[in-house]
């Protein structure tokens, strides 16, 4: 099996990933922490990182193709990633949102700065991210219609979202 969280900046893809992992038994293959690790193998801070990666293409797609290697290549995987749902094969597709207020505010406290800095920062990167993704795959990151679970995740706790989350994998069985 195979299940994809995906989701902007904040909303609780990490979260959600983790707790499936550890309660469902699969492997976790976080898409950010591959992209740490690139940058970190460049030895260049993840900000460097991203403004290369915001001029050179081939790091975004370089990136991708590992994933959608990764997915052919394993089984019983939980791939996290803004791109996951797009492009991997998945049995379970799910989407988190939540506001930008409320994203800004997870980040801020998770990355220790003002609300102001991250909503300003996130806000800028996921109209860059879009316009990228757009731009190499024709892929309208705003068009949910993939996904076979969009959960707010501003309305509930992550254990309830893990709820329900295994209760649609147990639909799959």
């Amino acid at each position: 099996m195979i299940i994809t969280i995906s989701g902007p900046p904040g909303s609780g893809k990490s979260t959600l990933s983790r707790i499936l992992s550890a309660r469902l038994g699969m492997e976790l293959v976080s898409m950010g922490d591959i992209f740490r690790k690139c940058a970190e193998d460049r030895c260049m801070c993840l900000e460097e990182f991203g403004l290369l990666a915001k001029r050179n293409g081939d790091i975004d797609r370089e990136i991708d193709e590992m994933q959608k290697k990764i997915a052919m290549e394993r089984d019983n995987i939980i791939l996290e990633g803004r791109l996951s749902g797009f492009l991997v094969d998945a049995n379970l597709k799910v989407w988190l949102k939540a506001p930008i207020e409320i994203r800004a505010e997870r980040i801020a406290l998770r990355e220790c700065k003002p609300v102001e800095k991250a909503m300003a920062e996130t806000t800028e990167r996921e109209q860059c991210e879009r316009e990228r993704y757009l731009n190499y795959y024709d892929i309208d990151i705003n068009d949910l219609s993939v996904y076979d679970l969009v959960i707010d995740s501003s309305k509930w706790s992550p254990e309830e979202i893990s709820e329900i989350a295994i209760k649609a994998v147990g639909f799959l069985k």
